[in-house]
């Protein structure tokens, strides 16, 4: 997924949504009429569909979309003089008199934004307005579609659903569009999109709606309209109206090989971004739910694994010590239902749910374990910084080729079935792995390359630890649970795995055919 801005954009997952939608701003001039309050005055545009032209509907739209523009200091460390201390090093100072120390270089980005109140909050993308780590934000300048420009206060950012206000002055008011209801939109409604792509300022283009609940696996919390308008590099934090002139979404991402439009663009929310929007706005801080858990969707072959019904639930890969789900009770290979009552599916997430309701919050969730369904009460925690969170990896992407173990007697059954080598844990081979002396399992020897556990990412020096809930201390054990799963008819088997300096990760392998 590429970020359509210049430079030093991050586009976050979603995070939040919301009850709340329409954008609730201090309006001084109360007098003032939004622009897409007009359009439904002046009937600008049919309710049955899109018009002849869209020009009348821009022509209101437009005076409220605007041009954001910043310039950041970047500090870069310069290499030392090579030949320092020669008889040469003096040529190359006279060259380069501060090549020793730091240096500041100026780099500039540009995006799109919109007006929300007539006293001059603007809505952007985070990423239009934060540069990254190694650069300072010296500047921000708004430039309405006369041409006037204004220098901007950066109100709040919110990094993890890549939303950000400013807010701009003047004496009279500013034109302003409101936030609709995102929730009304259908596939295949019209929208325009306006916004200033690669510095082109006031560009519109048209499409539909071409999903409305896309989640593109860029985060835990995406979830996107998509369109096909034209959305390219700079039209970030610009608006997605439909044909009432509604902000429904704010353009924010393309899928695109090229990185250019190919006709995927991807915008958040309204429903998501205004009340998040209007806690900027007021100085809030910004509270997500957490439960503590690293989760995975359950696929076609954990269903079968399982013996569950696919595309329904998250499976629990890692639960948190000492976070809600652990004091909960939730474990490692717990399959999760449904949270506040709300069905978890691949459209609606265990992390979106969660992360919408207010920490301290008691909710029922409802489990799978060991066949057996279950409900519990959790109370939801409040989710940690992102620097707190890229700390809790589940799995090492080491290479593990360099074990230091030698194959001893394998099972044919096990390496006919999943294409695997394996050997009991033993002290010795416990520590070459880094682990207690006193872990049970098997230690992986060897893996077929053209087999699915290969596939998986399972390599020599890979702990399994479990296999369909159910412990393999010896080869034997991991045998019965294969001959088992075959009896039964399934297809997978779901090991428990762990890496050197790993966490244990679920992973389902296919059996092959006997």
């Amino acid at each position: 997924m590429k970020p359509v801005r210049y430079s030093y954009g991050i586009t976050s997952a979603l995070l939040i949504g919301g009850a709340a939608i329409s954008l609730i701003t201090g309006n001084p001039a109360g007098a003032q009429v939004a622009q897409n309050d007009r359009v439904e005055m002046d009937n600008v545009v049919p309710r049955a569909g899109a018009p002849a032209s869209f020009a009348d509907l821009t022509e209101q739209l437009q005076p409220a979309v605007v041009n954001i523009s910043t310039r950041q200091s970047i500090t870069v460390e310069t290499q030392a003089n090579p030949f320092a201390g020669t008889p040469f090093g003096q040529f190359f100072n006279r060259r380069q008199p501060n090549n020793n120390g730091p240096q500041t270089r100026e780099a500039t980005s540009l995006g799109s934004g919109f007006i929300v109140s007539a006293d001059g909050y603007v809505v952007t993308n985070n990423h239009v307005v934060s540069p990254d780590a190694r650069a300072r934000l010296e500047e921000v300048t708004v430039t309405l579609p006369d041409g006037t420009e204004y220098p901007a206060e950066l109100v709040g950012t919110d990094p993890q659903s890549d939303l950000a206000v400013l807010k701009i002055d003047r004496s009279e008011p500013f034109p302003f569009v409101r936030f609709g209801n995102s929730a009304e939109a259908r596939v295949g409604d019209w929208v325009i999109a306006i916004g200033n792509p690669f510095g082109l300022g006031g560009t519109v283009t048209s499409g539909i709606v071409s999903s409305v609940l896309r989640n593109v696996g860029s985060g835990a919390y995406d979830r996107f309209i998509q369109t096909d308008a034209a959305i390219n590099r700079g039209n970030s934090g610009g608006p997605l109206f439909d044909m009432q002139g509604n902000v429904i979404g704010i353009n924010n991402a393309i899928l695109s090989p090229s990185g250019g439009s190919v006709g995927i663009g991807l915008a958040i929310p309204a429903e998501v971004a205004a009340p998040i929007v209007n806690q900027l706005i007021a100085g809030e801080e910004i509270e997500r739910g957490y439960l503590g858990v690293q989760i995975q969707p359950v696929n076609a072959d954990i269903a079968e694994a399982l013996g569950i019904d696919k595309d329904r639930g998250e499976l629990v890969q890692m639960v948190q010590p000492g976070e809600p789900a652990e004091q909960a009770g939730l474990r490692a290979g717990d399959v999760v239902l449904s949270v506040d009552d709300q069905t978890i599916t691949p459209e609606n997430t265990l992390s979106f749910i969660v992360a919408n309701i207010a920490p301290g919050t008691s909710v029922p969730l409802t489990y799978l374990r060991n066949g057996e369904r279950r409900r519990i009460n959790i109370t939801v925690g409040r989710r940690p910084s992102e620097e707190e969170l890229r700390q809790q990896q589940i799995f090492d992407d080491e290479d593990e080729t360099e074990s230091g173990m030698t194959p001893g007697d394998t099972s044919s059954l096990v390496e006919d079935a999943l294409g695997l080598q394996a050997i009991p844990i033993d002290a010795t081979i416990a520590r070459q792995l880094g682990v207690s002396a006193d872990t049970q399992g098997l230690a992986i020897t060897g893996v077929a390359a053209n087999s699915d556990a290969a596939r998986r990412g399972l390599t020599r020096g890979v702990m399994i630890l479990a296999a369909n809930g159910r412990p393999v201390p010896t080869l034997e054990a991991l045998e019965q649970i294969i001959a088992s799963a075959r009896s039964e008819g399934r297809g997978a088997v779901l090991l428990r795995v762990q890496a050197r300096r790993g966490q244990p990760q679920s992973v389902p392998v296919r059996l092959n055919d006997d």
